[in-house]
């Protein structure tokens, strides 16, 4: 079941918190933040199976080339914390254990008002700020 807002402001220099718990024997959830279901500047995806997070982008309904981050501090069944943030040239994410990874804004935008998560976890708190 899907969890998504529409008609946010999440804009370049701002702060996304997430604070999420994935479900006992999780597979997969994606975190995409965008304009709508067919634009995402990014899409967050742990794959417990393989141990990595899938990151990429989504324009026009057609996806780019995928990145993959070996660093993998999830663990099924527990909550986690993320917080987002980004330029019009790159997103920057922290993730539970303090590890960082950046990836491109490939849209280039400065203001994103769609926020969906997807998958095996529940949404314990969001905070823009």
């Amino acid at each position: 079941m899907a969890f998504r807002i529409e008609n946010m402001s999440f804009k370049q220099g701002q702060e996304l918190k997430i604070t999420a718990k994935s479900n006992p024997g999780a597979s997969q959830f994606s975190i995409n933040i965008g304009h709508n279901g067919e634009n995402f500047g990014l899409h967050f995806n742990p794959r417990f199976s393989c141990e990595k997070v899938v990151l990429n982008s989504l324009s026009g309904g057609c996806w780019a080339d995928e990145h993959h981050e070996m660093h993998f501090p999830f663990q099924t069944g527990e909550e986690f914390k993320l917080v987002i943030n980004f330029t019009n040239e790159q997103f920057y994410i922290k993730l539970p254990d303090g590890h960082m990874i950046d990836f491109p804004n490939r849209l280039g935008d400065c203001k994103y008002n769609h926020f969906m998560v997807d998958g095996d976890v529940k949404i314990v708190s969001l905070k823009i700020k």
